[in-house]
């Protein structure tokens, strides 16, 4: 049965930058061990599958699979499913007040605002459908370096230490001295990654810091997952989604609504910018949201 598909460049609002995306559509019929295959056969960061909602109210019903597994949520696929469904199907509301729909993912409902202004890409975004949640462990600073190539001096500033969060899906989040660190940072032990990172159950490090590229961003980030097939990700909207945690218990912000400009993929030429909205309330967070554009890159047809 052909199946169309899109590729899309999300976070980004130019071609070739950003975080690919693949979406099919029509998978009904399609087996988990299918999806897997196909998600492998794209070799993208993921690959999303689309079908018809449970609810008739929201747009669709997906499920979202890395070349190695299958997520229960991630920022990225949201953001490009989101703008690929609307721009089909409800493409001349989006320059005006725009469009909201919901994606039925396995953490449950996203809702997503999509717009758009003239002569730019397409905008998404969500409220988090989960708020962080801090993953009790007690992490040895040493393996963690080597896990990274760093040295341990170079790790952790202010009140951030090594710490695992989640916000649907897990990630050590280990912050960084300086930019020139990280961009030296990398997957430097095998051994010492899965005793340092094997907590979050895939293996997945966040790579922060408050030094950026460009002086009107507020940090700069890597993501490494090598047991979900993600050597490095360009863009990480379930991180972005864990570290909202980290930013409102480490950096105390008053109450209100913050938002924070998040840079990644820079170091694999793919530049990508997340926005993250935290809401404080009586000095704790209350709900978040994450940010991004999308454009389209191709399509075609799974035979």
């Amino acid at each position: 049965m052909p199946r169309r598909f899109h590729t899309l460049d999300v976070f980004t609002d130019r071609r070739h930058e950003g975080n690919p995306l693949a979406v099919i559509l029509d998978s009904d019929g399609l087996t988990d061990d299918e999806m897997q295959a196909i998600a492998r056969e794209f070799n993208l960061p993921e690959t999303v599958f689309v079908f018809p909602p449970e609810d008739q109210l929201n747009a669709a019903r997906i499920r979202i699979f890395t070349p190695g597994n299958e997520l229960p949520f991630a920022g990225h696929p949201t953001v490009g499913t989101a703008v690929l469904l609307a721009e089909l199907r409800a493409g001349e509301m989006l320059g005006g007040a725009g469009v909201t729909i919901v994606l039925e993912e396995k953490i449950g409902p996203v809702r997503v605002e999509v717009s758009r202004r003239p002569g730019r890409a397409s905008r998404a975004v969500f409220s988090l459908p989960q708020l962080p949640k801090l993953v009790p462990h007690n992490f040895d600073s040493l393996v963690v370096a080597a896990a990274i190539g760093l040295d341990p001096a170079e790790i952790g500033f202010g009140a951030h230490g090594i710490a695992a969060w989640s916000a649907g899906v897990p990630f050590v989040m280990v912050p960084v001295r300086s930019l020139e660190a990280i961009g030296r940072a990398g997957i430097a032990d095998a051994r010492a990654w899965a005793q340092a990172f094997g907590v979050t159950g895939k293996s997945a490090a966040y790579l922060y810091t408050r030094e950026t590229v460009h002086a009107d961003h507020h940090v700069h980030a890597r993501m490494f997952a090598p047991k979900m097939g993600i050597p490095e990700d360009p863009a990480t909207g379930a991180a972005v989604a864990a570290f909202a945690g980290v930013a409102a218990t480490c950096e105390l912000p008053e109450d209100g609504v913050h938002q924070l400009v998040i840079e990644q993929g820079f170091e694999m030429g793919r530049p990508s910018l997340i926005a993250l909205d935290l809401d404080i309330q009586h000095g704790a967070l209350v709900a978040a949201a994450i940010g991004g554009s999308a454009v389209r890159m191709s399509e075609g047809v799974l035979l």
